[in-house]
C-alpha cells in the first residue's frame, strides 16, 4: 500500500479519522518506546495514520502520550485510533 509522506507541520491541516481497526491498546505499548525513544535519544519513529485524503505517513519525534493521543515534538497530536503502523 502506497502512503503519502507529510511534514509534521501538515498534520493541522488534515482531517483525521479513524482506522478501519482501533488497535489504541496496542499502540499504548508500542508508543511507550516510542516516547523513550524520542526523549532519551532523539530518535525518529514513523508513522501512518488515517485523514479523509487517504493515508499519511510522517517521520517525527514522539514526545508524549496521552489516554488517546500522541504528541509529537512541535505540540501536534495524532489520535490512537487512527494509527495503522509505526516503525522505529
Amino acid at each position: 500500500m502506497v502512503h503519502t509522506m507529510i511534514l509534521k507541520e501538515e498534520i493541522a491541516q488534515l482531517h483525521i479519522i479513524p482506522a478501519n481497526v482501533d488497535r489504541t491498546n496496542y499502540w499504548k505499548e508500542e508508543m511507550a518506546y516510542a516516547v523513550r525513544l524520542g526523549n532519551e535519544f532523539k530518535g525518529k519513529t514513523t508513522i501512518t495514520f488515517e485523514t479523509s485524503e487517504g493515508s499519511r505517513t510522517v517521520e517525527t519525534t514522539v514526545w508524549s502520550l496521552t489516554d488517546k493521543y500522541i504528541v509529537l515534538k512541535s505540540g501536534t497530536t495524532i489520535p490512537m485510533n487512527s494509527i495503522t503502523e509505526v516503525h522505529f
